[in-house]
């Protein structure tokens, strides 16, 4: 398949949720995901702020994750997270539904669950992705989940959060793209490890990839392309977080 490194490169949320994660190794992680120029950092709600200072001027968004990673807070408080990290600076904000009432059929209440944070994230000017946790669904759930995600004008469906039994798959992937509106691009986390992963999961129409392994995918890229590698000695080691 043939790419470019920005095409690669801007499919990339690189993840930093590993909740042992120390601030040098947020910051350092910040660094590197500037060095690269992906896409976002998806950060620990807490360190945000700090990391759209530390992106500020380098076309990477700082991203966090609200209601995470069980989907189970209260609406009001998702839509108290959404507030904080929006103040904080955040660009993109990753959002779990509510697994339980998805699992119990309680749809208008998964659907106003939704539509609080994406209210309040769309009000802001910025975009929301909305974490379905495929490993506990069945299709018929997903289905129904991408129709809702649809209707809300989410800006992203995502198949994991990284922290279930399973990550994203080419089956659930492919049906989150059949059955999402144009509109609502499609982001896969957990299991994309390698450049060969990343691109097969493009040639599927997916737009985003939550990775922690950045550095080796997109040096990777950049032996393929012919280019030098980045020098990333001083922006520390990778991190764990999808």
């Amino acid at each position: 398949m043939q790419f470019t490194y920005e095409d690669a490169a801007g499919m990339i949320d690189h993840s930093l949720l590993n909740p042992t994660l120390t601030t040098s190794e947020l910051e350092a992680g910040c660094r590197l995901a500037a060095d690269y120029q992906v896409a976002s950092v998806c950060i620990v709600p807490y360190y945000l702020k700090r990391c759209a200072e530390l992106l500020a001027g380098t076309g990477v968004k700082a991203s966090t994750t609200i209601g995470f990673p069980h989907g189970g807070h209260c609406t009001g408080i998702k839509r108290a997270e959404a507030e904080r990290a929006l103040e904080d600076g955040g660009e993109e904000l990753d959002m779990v539904v509510n697994i339980s009432q998805v699992l119990s059929g309680e749809w208008d209440a998964v659907r106003d669950d939704i539509a609080a944070v994406c209210e309040v994230t769309h009000a802001a000017g910025q975009k929301l992705k909305v974490i379905f946790e495929n490993c506990y669904l069945n299709d018929d759930q997903k289905i129904r989940l991408c129709e809702i995600c649809s209707a809300l004008n989410v800006d992203w469906v995502k198949t994991s959060t990284g922290y279930g039994t399973g990550g994203a798959t080419i089956d659930d992937l492919k049906l989150m793209r059949q059955h999402s509106a144009d509109h609502v691009q499609v982001k896969a986390a957990g299991g994309v490890r390698d450049l060969d992963k990343l691109l097969e999961v493009r040639a599927l129409g997916v737009t985003r990839v939550g990775a922690s392994r950045t550095s080796e995918i997109l040096d990777e890229a950049r032996t393929r392309l012919g280019m030098d590698r980045i020098d990333s000695t001083s922006t520390g080691s990778q991190s764990t977080g999808y």
